[in-house]
């Protein structure tokens, strides 16, 4: 009969140390599960027991940034889905819509963003950006002046700095393969 209470015990305290799932985790392991990605996003999780924290890459098969792999971090907080994730550009890249410290001008990861939005809609978002970037609501305004004013320039600075050249003193990351 002791013994029995000592495995008990032990059962006990062994499922005491098991971290516990948050409402975050539980959410992301939906949205994962629901995810239908196209070929142009893979995703990668260095720590395959920490959902909260991954990186995608959008491989854009059509528009101004075909060709290019445009790396991004994903940080969850346990206050998903009530606050968006923050993602981040890994790369130093030329876009309207990406400053040149990774951070991302769109609407949902902002003031648009709602509980009923998952990691698909941040995914097609992000993918969209590179389909058509949005000169009227940009980050970097550099670039948004010049798809504004010279769509034909824009482009020829967009080529130049995807494959890592530099532009008006800024070198860019190489992001072609």
């Amino acid at each position: 009969m002791i013994k029995i209470w000592s495995m008990k015990a032990k059962e006990a305290a062994a499922e005491k140390k098991k971290p516990k799932t948050s409402a975050a985790q539980i959410r992301v392991q939906k949205d994962l599960a629901e995810l239908e990605i196209p070929s142009t996003i893979k995703l990668d999780f260095p720590n395959p027991e920490d959902i909260l924290h991954f990186n995608v890459t959008i491989s854009p098969d059509e528009g101004l940034y075909t060709g290019g792999h445009f790396a991004f971090t994903f940080n969850i907080n346990n206050n998903y889905p009530h606050e968006p994730p923050k993602v981040l550009c890994k790369q130093k890249i030329y876009h309207p819509n990406i400053d040149l410290d990774g951070n991302i001008c769109l609407n949902i990861l902002r003031e648009d963003w709602k509980p009923v939005l998952s990691l698909h809609s941040v995914l097609v978002g992000l993918q969209y950006l590179f389909l058509e970037p949005n000169a009227d609501d940009p980050l970097n305004k550099e670039a948004a002046e010049d798809l504004k004013q010279n769509r034909k320039g824009f482009e020829t600075n967009v080529k130049r700095t995807m494959a890592g050249g530099a532009l008006k003193g800024i070198q860019y990351d190489t992001v072609v393969a």
